[in-house]
Formats: structure tokens, sequence, C-alpha cells
């Protein structure tokens, strides 16, 4: 554990320095959802022989993110993933039961207790990061900076070595019959249509805690979509 988070600072040094120190940039920012799509599409047009990962397939959940933005990059990921000869995903355990439902993609994944960032690697020579290290609708990092990207290979190998293979993991709790008391609130404040961070002050939530508990509503719906949510819990008498 300690190596994986020592290679995780390498990483952000490595970056840090490439960008103060050397006669280019680290890496070059794409802002706004069409380039971003593009530069998403570029990657997975350009994978030949390896794809690494840090990655959480849950982390959207909670943001205003368009569903057709969600479904492009999901189609990215897949494309890069049939064409990549080796792919190792690693992913934070609270997302498992997406990796045990119909989204598993091909290759490996292992569990790790959290992900430092998210983060692409293509072919050791390019590397995607958000700009916020979480969301890559809020804009990445292009990053080909040959020191920059072996740190960022460095601090995969380091935590997918820490990390558990998924059948090593508890199964997951099967759904529960009933909505947990603690998420009433939430879907009440989701389905009234209020922004977060009004749903999150009429709660006393930190707006980080509220995105948090919306996460835990979704996966408890099994959604990844607001405008599904409302239909599953009247499905399953919650409302």
């Amino acid at each position: 554990m300690a190596e994986s988070a020592g290679s995780v600072m390498l990483a952000r040094s490595a970056m840090n320095r490439a960008a103060t120190e050397g006669q280019r940039p680290a890496g070059r920012p794409v802002r706004g959802a069409r380039r971003i799509s593009a530069a998403l599409a570029g990657l997975a047009a350009s994978t030949r022989h390896e794809l690494l990962t840090f990655d959480d397939p849950v982390a959207s959940v909670g943001f205003a993110i368009p569903e057709p933005f969600l479904e492009l990059a999901g189609a990215c990921m897949r494309a890069a993933v049939e064409r990549a000869e080796e792919v190792r995903r690693i992913v934070p355990r609270h997302a498992l039961h997406r990796l045990e439902g119909g989204l598993r993609f091909p290759g490996r994944a292992r569990l790790a207790e959290t992900i430092p960032f998210k983060m692409i690697v293509v072919d050791r020579t390019v590397a995607a990061i958000p700009l916020d290290l979480e969301l890559l609708y809020n804009g990445l990092l292009l990053i080909r900076d040959p020191v920059v990207v072996q740190a960022l290979v460095r601090a995969h190998h380091a935590s997918w070595a820490a990390a558990e293979e998924p059948t090593r993991a508890a199964a997951p709790p099967p759904p529960p019959c009933e909505l947990p008391p603690q998420l009433r609130p939430v879907l009440d404040a989701l389905l009234s249509g209020v922004t977060d961070e009004t749903a999150a002050a009429r709660l006393g939530m930190s707006a980080r805690t509220y995105s948090r508990r919306v996460g835990e509503l979704m996966a408890a719906l099994g959604t990844t979509s607001r405008f599904r949510a409302g239909a599953e819990a009247a499905r399953r008498g919650w409302l």
C-alpha cells in the first residue's frame, strides 16, 4: 500500500515538474463536451496493445451529465478494450456490482478500496486524466510527455499489485426490498427537481455527502440515470 501511494505521489510530482520545468507542457487540456468526446474517440481508435485504467463506473452518478455523453464515453471505452491485447482496470470496491453486472468488459479488473484519480493510459504513450481528477465530462488533460506517462504507468502497476481480484471479494448484498431510511430524504429531494445544492442545504448535508447519498440511492435502484430513478422507485413501491 505504501508503494502504491508513493507511486501516485511520484506521478503527480512528475506532472508538476514537467509543467514547470520542461520546455513543453505536461499535457494539453481539453474542455467542452464535443472536444472531450472527440479526444476519447481518438484514444479508442489509437489503442493497439495495452489499456490501463483507474476507473469508477459509478462516479458520474449524482452529477447532471447528459446521457448522450455517458453513452458515447462508454462506447469509446468498449471500443478501446476490444482493440487492446492487454486490459487492466482498477476499480473501487463500491463499484463491484457494476463489474458483476451486464457492463463487464473483456480483460482483467481488480478492486481497490479507492482509486487516486480516474485515468486512461493507452499503449504507454498517451494518458488522459480528468482536470478535476474525477469526471472526464468536466475536462481532461491529454498527456504525451514520456516521463509523466511512465510515472502514471508505474503508479498503475503498484496499485495493481496491491489490489484484489473480484473473485476474492465478498459478493455484494442483494438489492434491499425496502428503501433504506437514510435514503428516503434523498429520494424525495431527487424527485422534487431541485438542484443538488438546494437539496443538500435543505437536508443539512455538504454537497459531497449529498452526492454520495445520491450514488448510494442510484446503486440501490440499479440505475445511473436520474430520469429512470423515479420510475424504478415507483416500480419497487418506494414512492
